[in-house]
């Protein structure tokens, strides 16, 4: 039963329109320019382009050619509009999912093309970014969705509280929302995220009785494992009222003691100490402003010569000053108040509260593998009608175009996830 979602399903997400809106009237009018001015801009993104191709079937009937000097993915893309170009220019990838959005472009697969931007990042440089006023109107409304005890919980309802019904249909069987682990191409999504969920327990010294907190503990499966394994004393924390329904059935059919908990509760409101601390992919929901206050919530929890065990997405350093100075696709629409972290820049700041930074393990291509099974697991509930009531076909492209987007981001090596054990000295 799900008590705390709305019938306009989604429809969190997709108010993005609202405020990103306005670069579309500006778009229009810029369309109508010489046909030439968009060719000198594809001469520019030629030029960015060191490895892959992109066939791009345009609007005036040419097809050319960008790219092909190093091997690389192959996109095909269908130009329908020249708006397309102008909102990519003046709005980034939020523009770009726009113009998708209205049908100005199309592409058998878009993945390869993110996989060739995120590859090209670096010489493309802004070309996928927001620019002039723009760029800080984008950033300004970020900004506004910033992570303190009222906006964490906001954002953490416009995407986790969808609907337990709605995550579970293409989700795995423990209902694991981040990136499974695997050891070859032969393992099922469930075998990966089970061997994830092992790989984080295994970093922390658990035995029987420890006291094992979890920041952002998702629908419980992390819970459930450490208490079948270990027999620890948990806690589970989240802001989400949905993934707090099921993780709490989960943990009390396992913990008859009754000593285990799940607790709706801000990280920077828990009290301790703990043994050990587990956080898979939540640090990126904290925003950078708050990076301090989680690592000094991990410090100050843990006994001393605890460890905490992060699984966490990152963006390459190189390109992250660029990315935090504007917003993008994911922030608009998906993860709003999100913010990749840059590593080092993190690092120094765990290393900064005594925490030390030990066997960092990266795995960005399993999460490109998680996220095809995810996309292929959706499109399946939706070709066979079982999508819950509420969902509305825009929803359904807007979440497509989600998973096919972090797909070729991770697949171009220029965002990564990665494990990484934090030992408090």
């Amino acid at each position: 039963m799900n008590h705390h979602v709305s019938p306009g399903r989604g429809k969190n997400l997709l108010r993005a329109d609202r405020a990103y809106g306005a670069a579309g009237l500006l778009a229009g009018l810029f369309s109508r320019a010489p046909t030439g001015i968009f060719h000198r801009f594809l001469d520019r993104l030629d030029a960015g382009l060191a490895c892959g191709t992109i066939e791009g079937h345009l609007p005036d009937g040419s097809v050319r050619l960008l790219g092909g000097r190093e091997d690389g993915p192959v996109a095909i893309v269908h130009l329908h509009r020249w708006t397309a170009l102008v909102r990519l220019v003046l709005s980034g990838s939020i523009g770009w999912y726009r113009a998708w959005e209205k049908g100005e472009w199309s592409s058998p697969d878009p993945v390869p093309l993110f996989d060739l931007f995120m590859r090209n990042a670096e010489r493309l440089g802004d070309a996928g970014r927001a620019r002039g006023p723009w760029r800080w109107f984008n950033r300004l409304i970020h900004a506004r969705r910033h992570n303190d005890r009222r906006g964490a919980r906001q954002n953490i309802h416009a995407h986790y509280d969808i609907g337990n019904d709605f995550y579970r249909l293409w989700l795995d069987a423990g209902m694991n929302y981040s990136s499974a682990l695997f050891d070859d191409g032969a393992e099922t999504l469930e075998e990966g995220q089970k061997r994830k969920v092992d790989a984080i327990l295994d970093r922390l010294d658990l035995r029987s009785g420890s006291r094992l907190l979890e920041i952002g503990c998702g629908w419980g499966a992390l819970a459930e494992r450490a208490i079948e394994r270990h027999d620890v004393i948990y806690t589970g924390i989240t802001l989400s009222t949905e993934q707090a329904e099921i993780a709490e059935d989960r943990v009390r059919a396992l913990d008859l003691s009754g000593r285990s908990r799940i607790e709706i509760c801000d990280y920077r409101d828990v009290q301790g100490p703990f043994d050990a601390i587990a956080s898979v992919e939540m640090v990126e929901a904290v925003g950078q402003a708050y990076w301090p206050a989680y690592l000094d919530t991990i410090a100050r929890l843990l006994r001393p010569g605890g460890k905490a065990a992060i699984q966490y997405i990152s963006i390459k350093d190189a390109l992250f000053e660029s990315y935090a100075a504007s917003s993008d696709f994911i922030q608009a629409y998906i993860f709003p108040g999100g913010c990749l972290i840059s590593e080092s820049r993190f690092r120094a700041l765990a290393e900064a509260r005594g925490l030390v930074w030990r066997d960092q393990h990266s795995f960005g291509l399993d999460y490109a593998r998680t996220l095809r099974e995810w996309r292929e697991r959706f499109d399946a509930v939706v070709a066979r009608g079982a999508l819950p009531a509420g969902f509305d076909e825009r929803f359904v492209r807007l979440w497509r175009y989600y998973l096919q987007y972090c797909e070729g981001g991770f697949r171009g090596g220029g965002i990564d996830v990665a494990q990484v054990t934090l030992e408090k000295r």
